[in-house]
């Protein structure tokens, strides 16, 4: 029989308690040095003002969910965290049928824990503090009560990454490229024609989007970004603008934080910040290439990013980058091109599960516009290189790999774990990527080599998904059913659906 033991609760009085392994959620909240931080968090709400808190979570898609409170409250939500609908990490979309992707309005409610060190107060709104949340099973439930959802992509990055480093004694670093365009209304209020003109690296066009680049960059810095370059892309309104590579749980929050950024500055400019891969043909798409590397040590630095140090308007932690350590991805040969061993290993798991993996890094039916419009570098082909950007994967420079199949509509976070998985079954079955290429893949197919195609529609991704064992380990418990049941009902949408190519094409034909 359980013991009971006697614990003093939050009014102060006794109550018996069952003894019992403690929830994931207890575990979290009761977790050595959690209290001082909440402390720390109301000093900077008391003296930076701050009146409302936006508690943020992260849903299959990336889309930024969350709940608002009064700042009062933040002590309270601190330890019991908000209630909200299962069905939120899932956009709360319905599918073609008319029902609740994911779950049904019979599902319980999840529960969302924001993380202390995550406080930023917003540049744009100084009186409003963000928070990122983990995410819960509701205490109730009657199977896994308390335990982590699932169905949090941000909640499983960190604890995949986690089981990745004890295995490997190694850390997943990531550097992102997001582009995205920038649009001018038309006369209906419809997004319509870029602000500049697609002039690839021009300093006048980029000149143009000076009052949008540098608000960005203003606010990013103030947010922790460690901004580091940018430029004019070559499509209409595209800018690029690049932060310091980081741990990959971190990045992709900062990749989270500059979407929301971009999307405040658009308001500010009245103009809009789009994210959509393809909404032009016959000039470049918005990738996303994601550059990692393993590595073995290192410590986090303090990066003050413009701020002042004696007064953050956040907390610490989201001015951390980790440095030094020893970089997997160096040659370990007197071939400068060439990755080290383990390094190759963790690239011959990516390289053998591309085709799944393309499922995650280009995720809309629109991703594939961007492989199909040819004479625009997309990565159509599952083959690596050094320095070689008419392959899908390649070694952008010594010590790091530069995964190409992804776009700007990714989520960073599914990303990230789907990535650690492949780079794990690489490294415990000693996978091997095969030669680099280092000729121009087209010049090389003319030449007889046989060269695999990347899936080339979000429907024959899923497909290559539903196969992968391995990559759906990156989706673990509802994660995988609750991706594909999402992806599958866009896809059978863009299915259902006549579009104007169609009426073009065949409205007249006669048979």
């Amino acid at each position: 029989m359980l013991q009971s033991v006697v614990e003093t609760n939050s009014t102060g009085s006794k109550s018996p308690k069952r003894s019992r392994p403690p929830m994931d959620i207890e575990a979290f909240v009761d977790a050595e040095g959690r209290d001082a931080k909440i402390k720390e968090v109301r000093k900077k709400i008391d003296e930076l003002g701050i009146e409302y808190l936006y508690l943020q979570f992260v849903s299959v898609t990336g889309r930024i969910m969350g709940k608002g409170i009064p700042a009062d409250h933040w002590e309270n939500v601190a330890k019991k965290g908000f209630q909200l609908v299962y069905g939120a990490t899932m956009n709360l979309f319905l599918n073609r049928q008319g029902e609740y992707l994911g779950y049904g309005p019979e599902a319980a409610e999840l529960i969302g824990i924001p993380e202390p060190e995550t406080f930023m107060q917003l540049p744009w709104a100084p009186e409003i503090g963000r928070f990122f949340c983990t995410l819960f099973r509701n205490r109730e439930e009657r199977e896994n009560p308390g335990a982590y959802l699932t169905s949090d992509c941000r909640g499983n990055l960190r604890r995949l990454h986690d089981e990745f480093h004890k295995k490997h004694g190694l850390r997943l670093r990531m550097g992102t490229e997001p582009e995205m365009m920038w649009l001018k209304f038309d006369e209906n209020g419809k997004p319509r024609d870029g602000v500049s003109d697609p002039n690839c690296y021009h300093i006048s066009q980029f000149e143009m989007l000076r009052p949008v680049s540098l608000q960005v960059i203003r606010y990013a810095r103030k947010m922790g970004l460690d901004m580091v370059q940018g430029d004019h892309e070559d499509a209409p309104g595209q800018l690029e603008l690049n932060w310091m590579y980081d741990d990959v749980l971190r990045n992709a929050d900062r990749l989270t934080t500059y979407r929301q950024i971009c999307t405040q500055v658009a308001r500010e400019q009245g103009i809009f910040a789009c994210f959509m891969t393809k909404p032009f043909m016959g000039v470049s798409a918005s990738g996303c290439h994601h550059n990692m590397s393993l590595w073995r040590g290192g410590e986090d630095h303090f990066v003050k990013c413009g701020n002042d140090p004696d007064r953050l308007p956040g907390m610490e932690d989201n001015y951390m980058y980790v440095q030094g350590g020893e970089n997997t991805f160096m040659p370990d040969t007197d071939d400068p091109q060439m990755p080290g061993k383990e390094g190759l290993k963790a690239i011959g798991g990516i390289v053998h599960h591309l085709n799944a993996l393309t499922a995650i890094g280009c995720s809309t039916v629109n991703s594939y516009r961007r492989l199909w419009d040819t004479g625009f570098w997309a990565p159509i082909f599952s083959d690596w290189g050094f320095q070689n950007r008419t392959t899908g994967l390649r070694v952008s420079a010594p010590g790091r790999f530069e995964y190409r199949s992804v776009d700007s509509m990714v989520n960073p976070y599914l990303m990230g774990s789907t990535i650690l998985a492949a780079a794990d079954d690489g490294l415990e079955n000693n996978l091997d990527p095969g030669e680099p290429e280092e000729r121009n893949i087209y010049e090389a197919m003319e030449a007889g080599k046989q060269v695999k195609r990347l899936p080339m529609s979000l429907g024959e991704a899923l497909e290559a998904l539903r196969q992968d064992k391995v990559v759906q380990r990156g989706l673990p418990g509802e994660m995988y059913r609750l991706y594909d049941e999402y992806k599958s009902d866009e896809w059978a949408r863009f299915m259902a659906t006549v579009t104007e190519w169609d009426k073009d094409t065949y409205m007249e034909y006669l048979p």
